[in-house]
């Protein structure tokens, strides 16, 4: 399995600037918490700080060691149904500068459009059963750290397939829908777009709100719609 970067390194900053990428490790399985870290125990330039293996405990180490990244399981007490997601939600405007990796068991739709619905960077949707080298893990626990994201092409195929319509998606957008949903997929906002394009931010809004029609996403939350067009821009890519 080779993850989906969804930003191209090129474009993103080194690492850390300081050497060493700090890490939390979060899983309520003992044996899997360890493996993490041993895993990730190989790499010189990473450095595990913490282990958690619930919800409180994840969110206390983060406030204490201010890691580059969480490595977590989605499934964790108190509720063991979407802390990991929760988590990565709430580090979004706790700890902006932290990353999230989530390894996952389910390619499930739901928390891979949660995990990215406030943008895709600094986030990663890892599938457990398909990481077959330690290599594979820090690749995207570097990637996250340096502001990019990774998801799990299984991943991918069940949202796009979720989202596309028939044919070929894109090729009813016009020239200035594309110049704008190419800036959705950087993670710019409407007002960051509006800049790049010399737009107002009332005509993104108008072109979004056509792309979003031409892409036969109606009928979905904004944010998800929003995820659900950056995926089909990213898969047209491949």
């Amino acid at each position: 399995m080779t993850p989906s970067a969804l930003a191209a390194p090129g474009t993103l900053p080194p690492v850390t600037t300081g050497g060493r990428v700090r890490v939390v490790v979060a899983d309520d399985a003992l044996l899997v918490r360890e493996g993490v870290q041993r895993v990730l125990g190989l790499y010189p330039d990473l450095e595990v700080v913490a282990v958690a293996g619930d919800l409180d405990e994840l969110l206390a180490a983060v406030e204490q060691h201010r890691p580059d990244v969480v490595v977590t399981d989605i499934r964790m007490p108190p509720t063991s149904s979407d802390e990991g997601i929760r988590a990565a939600t709430q580090l979004r405007r706790t700890a902006p500068d932290t990353g999230v990796v989530v390894l996952s068991q389910y390619a499930a739709p739901g928390y891979a459009l949660e995990l990215l619905s406030g943008g895709s960077q600094r986030r990663a949707y890892l599938l457990k059963e398909r990481i077959s080298e330690p290599d594979q893990l820090a690749e995207a626990v570097r990637e996250v750290a340096r502001g990019g994201s990774v998801v799990d092409p299984a991943v991918v195929e069940v949202l796009v397939a979720g989202a596309r319509p028939a044919g070929d998606p894109l090729a009813g957008l016009t020239r200035r829908e594309l110049e704008v949903l190419e800036q959705i997929a950087q993670g710019k906002s409407n007002a960051g777009v509006a800049a790049s394009l010399v737009l107002t931010e009332r005509a993104v809004e108008k072109h979004i709100n056509a792309l979003f029609a031409k892409l036969g996403l109606t009928a979905e939350p904004e944010v998800h719609r929003r995820v659900s067009a950056v995926l089909l821009y990213l898969a047209s890519l491949r």
